[in-house]
């Protein structure tokens, strides 16, 4: 018998409720995906990713979609890191992520780290889509390695478009058969935590953000239209989680 891998997609959707609130008419997980509504805060809902088996796996499909409809307010974050393991079923494992906020919505996507383990192969894609008047925070981290172990292969994607315009589109690769120099002075330069802050905000396109260094491994970037970027790498995780909480409160 051949192994084909788990095939998984979790969705949600959040909804104004009329009340002053957000509902959640979709929330929905199956296999190892699994979706918890946790106590929200003003007129914020609040669901948590559970993972309920390891993975993913070598030749795993894993996929979450997120919908915030006009007006409402939503926070996702995950209960645990997602580790990413070699697995019986030969081949690249994926993991995507679509994230969609109509206008004068909010969502704050803050999951958890993601482990590259020794012998993984994943290839992670977040397709995220705004009108002009949405609001985003989006976090991403991703430790290349256990304590003391070399990663496994890692390609992560990361495309934001904001009215139907493109804001950002790009791609990183690390580990083993990644292009050369990825763990070099211009990339990692021997750092084994990668992380992303992305904030968009109105405002932002009426009065731009200034591009900044943030310490030694981090900086602030204005994209075009209504968007910062921060890109920052550490030693390990608990580093990297503390710059990009440190840049998201600078930007009030």
């Amino acid at each position: 018998m051949i192994a084909t891998g788990v095939r998984a997609t979790a969705r949600i959707v959040a909804r104004e409720d009329g009340r002053g609130g957000t509902a959640l008419p979709v929330l929905e997980g199956d296999g190892p995906l699994a979706l918890r509504r946790t106590r929200g805060s003003g007129s914020e809902a609040r669901v948590l990713l559970v993972g309920a088996m390891s993975g993913p796996l070598g030749g795993d499909h894993f996929a979450v979609e997120a919908d915030v409809e006009r007006g409402a307010r939503l926070r996702v974050g995950s209960a645990a890191a997602t580790i990413a393991l070699p697995g019986q079923a030969k081949g690249e494992s994926r993991y995507d992520v679509r994230l969609r906020v109509a206008e004068d919505g909010e969502l704050h996507w803050l999951p958890e780290q993601l482990i590259s383990v020794r012998g993984s192969d994943l290839r992670v894609t977040t397709r995220v889509e705004l009108a002009d008047s949405a609001r985003l925070v989006l976090r991403e981290e991703q430790v290349l390695g256990r304590a003391g172990e070399e990663p496994g292969r890692l390609t992560s994607r990361l495309a934001l478009r904001v009215g139907g315009r493109t804001v950002l589109d790009q791609e990183l690769a690390c580990g083993p058969g990644a292009p050369g120099g990825w763990d070099g002075p211009a990339v990692l330069g021997g750092h084994r935590a990668v992380g992303q802050l992305l904030v968009v905000r109105p405002e932002f396109g009426r009065e731009p953000v200034a591009a900044r260094m943030l310490g030694e491994c981090a900086a602030l970037v204005p994209l075009a239209g209504p968007a910062v970027l921060v890109s920052a790498i550490a030693s390990d995780a608990l580093r990297l989680r503390r710059v990009l909480d440190e840049a998201l409160a600078s930007l009030g």
